[in-house]
């Protein structure tokens, strides 16, 4: 049955719009769901505390972050399940991902934990190890415990992976080797007692 022009174009709008707001729905939940297990990522600091650069910039898709090791876990919450194109640099001071139309992504330092290549992770399969995967740590925030992500990048070039994942894995090692020094004061050395002190 031929339906008349405008009936047709007027079911296929409203169809859409369904599938729309079903789309919008589903990512308002998952959002809802993990802001409860992932806290808020802490902010990038201003340029000049950022530290020597180590790496980058680098012109990548930031494709998602899941909960570690589970790489069907979106994270939709505080934005850190919106793709987007980005900017990346390693710095001295951790992982600054610069995305555009959406929240830059920083990881601190002390947070990063490893970094590796992999085919896919979220619904996004590249293959041939195509997506460079940073492990860090969200700290804890407004009660909510800490919680370990993994974030994923298609950096644009293929040579520019190896580099990512090499400048990471030096932070990583140079916080092993040289952890920070605790900022927590010392206690006063405790005096010796003498002969005399005991009269």
């Amino acid at each position: 049955m031929n339906l008349p022009l405008p009936l047709a174009v007027g079911i296929w709008v409203v169809l859409g719009l369904a599938l729309l707001l079903l789309v919008l729905t589903g990512r308002r939940r998952l959002a809802q769901r993990t802001r409860a297990v992932v806290p808020v990522p802490p902010a990038a600091p201003a340029p000049e505390a950022l530290g020597a650069l180590r790496a980058g910039p680098v012109e990548a898709v930031y494709v998602s972050s899941t909960l570690a090791g589970d790489w069907l876990a979106r994270v939709g919450a505080h934005g850190l399940g919106d793709r987007a194109a980005a900017r990346v640099t390693v710095h001295d001071a951790g992982v600054l991902v610069e995305r555009e139309g959406a929240d830059d992504v920083f990881a601190p330092v002390a947070t990063l934990r490893g970094a590796g290549l992999a085919p896919g992770m979220a619904g996004k399969y590249v293959g041939a190890d195509g997506l460079v995967v940073i492990t860090w740590e969200v700290p804890a925030a407004d009660g909510v415990e800490a919680a370990l992500l993994d974030t994923g990048l298609r950096t644009r070039r293929a040579t520019d992976r190896g580099t990512l994942v090499d400048a990471v894995r030096h932070l990583v090692a140079a916080q092993t080797l040289y952890p920070p020094a605790s900022t927590t004061p010392s206690s006063p050395p405790t005096a010796t007692p003498t002969p005399q002190d005991a009269r």
